[in-house]
């Protein structure tokens, strides 16, 4: 009887100590009248930030067809995701995007079967929390080919269809 305890009693116990470590190893709350400096700062870093941003026009370049992502379950094919891809780039960079596509696409390809065999386009795959491994995985792969004149990898389309 204590066996089939064991595991149960375990797990409470191990949570009490995670919520307890974690209750004990939280930041001190700022006071008040330091954390309106804190804020002000914040702010006007944020505002510098997007003023620098925008003093940057980016162009917007459509990787010309969609990715099919087959998602395999116990040794079967379950569904098909297919994704719609578009580079945020530096200005004239169209040209060298479009040289290297096959190279792009290829390492996208393995992001998106990497993200897919990881389970990530199981059950609520469009929560923005489930998307922001694969947005930051495509984006270090472009960056990989192309350097720092991409910005971003936008997810333009995105549909599940299981078979």
């Amino acid at each position: 009887m204590i066996a089939k305890l064991l595991p149960v009693i375990l797990l409470l116990v191990g949570t009490a100590g995670g919520i307890g470590a974690g209750i004990a190893m939280a930041p001190a709350p700022e006071p008040e009248e330091h954390a309106e400096e804190g804020m002000e700062a914040k702010k006007e870093m944020a505002e510098k930030e997007m003023a620098d941003e925008d003093a940057i026009q980016y162009q917007y370049i459509k990787i010309a067809n969609q990715f099919v992502v087959p998602v395999v379950e116990r040794e079967e094919l379950a569904s098909l995701v297919v994704v719609s891809l578009s580079l945020e780039a530096m200005p004239d960079m169209e040209g060298k995007v479009h040289a290297y596509e096959p190279k792009l696409r290829d390492e996208f390809l393995r992001v998106l079967f990497d993200h897919a065999n990881m389970g990530g386009f199981r059950g609520a795959f469009t929560r923005s929390d489930m998307l922001e491994p694969l947005r930051i995985a495509l984006r270090e792969a472009a960056q990989g080919q192309l350097g720092n004149a991409i910005n971003d990898v936008l997810i333009v389309e995105i549909s599940r269809q299981d078979v």
